[in-house]
């Protein structure tokens, strides 16, 4: 057995590992040891690459990986939980950088060289060296997909740190100008495959990638920061497919499996989550949703009807069913280990209590759970919207901490709103919901929650970790 067909069988079981390590994330049970054998998968595939490659110098490559994974460890360790959303995009933006300079560099190196065709070793197998119409095509797809999703990625972390507002960013002739760059991308692209030795194409790879980092900011621009994690997701898939694109690029077939996996992985989930909020894609990424505060729909009337947290245990200490609905200000105020003391407490006086996790509650896929495994809630208590909601008017009490839109009857009532037919939980329907809130503003979106005036809501207002922990208090000294 030859060396190339060992690197071959190695790359092949890299691959087996990752498609294993990926299916393991789907359980909360097994993600930690897939996200470990997907590592493995990783680690193996590098080690061949450099040993089979040998086109860098190995003090260079170890020099990157000990600075590269100082960093990623650094990161990892002081990274708040409710900064994980603005890691998972700068992860997404940096792949796609990452593809850009391969696709870059790569014509680089290929341009100075004629094209030739050689046969190998008398065996009849033509083998075509240079700058081909091939080799070129892909070159623009890894630096128009890798430098889409770096400035988008980059735009999408601004909005989630508060760096830039949340809101959609909308602007006469918007559509317009997207797709006159888009339409000049596709024209460069062509000349740049079709003519790949001609003097002009490194003036034409320089419009690509200026064209692409442009279009990258236009892109998620109009995205209001309730359609995040949609977009999160999809930039990950973009940064799978950026790689698969430098895979073919510089020939590798780890690395287009790699690549393909992720952006098959993140395109699914982008369509779960999409049909998650009953809407299209399309519509997520041009419809400007959340632009501007409560630019349609009804006004909501009413009187929002506050609750000690004294009284609320009252209510609590009498429940035998109890929902917990967590939201993004859960993870604000960091009150998930709270909220796993509060459930312990509610299931020793005998109530049974459940998480209902929406699908696109937080502001990244799982968001909400990997909270609740963090706070180690057991697995087996997460319910899914679909499976807790004919159960809702069973329940006592609905305990809502920092969600809004998933939450949002105007959803399947009004249908001016523009939420309307979007899947929520329906809390609205259990006997007592209270609402953990700091005050009493509109959400990410900036809808205002019918929830809030219902007859059977009372408004807990203050940190959600203070108010949780108050209620501990009352069960503790009761």
């Amino acid at each position: 057995m030859n060396t190339e067909t060992l690197i071959n069988l190695a790359y092949i079981a890299a691959a087996v590992i990752f498609i294993f390590g990926i299916k393991m994330l789907g359980s909360a049970n097994t993600a930690r040891q897939g996200n470990r054998l997907s590592a493995v998968g990783m680690l193996i595939a590098v080690i061949v690459t450099l040993i089979d490659q040998q086109i860098v110098r190995y003090e260079l490559i170890i020099a990157g990986l000990i600075i590269g994974g100082l960093i990623g460890v650094v990161a990892a360790r002081i990274v708040k939980m409710t900064s994980m959303p603005e890691l998972v995009a700068l992860f997404n933006g940096f792949g796609g950088l990452a593809s850009l300079l391969v696709g870059w560099a790569e014509y680089m190196r290929l341009s100075g060289t004629k094209v030739l065709e050689e046969t190998v070793n008398d065996l009849n197998i033509t083998v075509t060296l240079g700058l081909t119409s091939f080799t070129a095509a892909v070159i623009a797809l890894a630096i128009l997909i890798g430098g889409i999703t770096f400035t988008g990625s980059i735009y999408a972390w601004g909005k989630l740190s508060g760096k830039l507002s949340g809101r959609a960013t909308l602007f006469a002739g918007q559509k317009v100008i997207n797709g006159l760059i888009a339409a000049a991308i596709i024209i460069a692209g062509v000349i740049f495959a079709a003519q790949p030795t001609a003097e002009f194409n490194y003036s034409i790879l320089i419009g690509l990638i200026v064209l692409s980092l442009l279009l990258g900011i236009l892109a998620v621009m109009p995205i209001g920061g309730g359609d995040m994690p949609v977009v999160i997701s999809l930039l990950n898939s973009c940064s799978g497919l950026a790689a698969a694109a430098a895979g073919f690029v510089i020939q590798n077939n780890v690395l287009i499996v790699a690549g393909c996996l992720v952006g098959a992985s993140g395109l699914i989930l982008t369509v779960i989550m999409c049909k998650a909020m009953n809407r299209t894609l399309a519509n997520v990424l041009f419809s400007g949703f959340g632009a501007t505060t409560q630019q349609s729909g009804a006004k909501s009337e009413g009187e929002l009807k506050p609750i000690s947290a004294e009284d609320a245990y009252y209510v609590l200490e009498a429940s035998r069913s109890v929902v917990f609905v967590p939201g993004y200000g859960m993870a604000v105020a960091q009150a998930q280990h709270a909220v796993k003391e509060l459930s312990e407490l509610l299931e020793d006086n005998g109530a049974e209590v459940k998480f209902a996790i929406h699908p696109v509650a937080g502001r990244m896929p799982g968001h909400m759970n990997v909270l609740l495994a963090e706070a180690d809630v057991a697995y087996e208590q997460l319910v899914e919207m679909d499976d807790v909601n004919p159960t809702m008017g069973a329940v006592d009490v609905a305990i809502v901490i920092g969600a809004n839109d998933v939450v949002n009857p105007a959803a399947k009532d009004d249908s001016s709103s523009p939420i309307y037919g979007m899947p929520i939980i329906n809390v609205h329907e259990a006997q007592t919901v209270f609402c953990l809130k700091r005050g009493k503003g509109t959400g990410f979106s900036g809808l205002q929650n019918e929830l809030f005036i219902k007859p059977n809501t009372r408004m807990l207002y203050g940190d959600a970790k203070a108010s949780i922990t108050n209620l501990v208090t009352q069960f503790k000294e009761s």
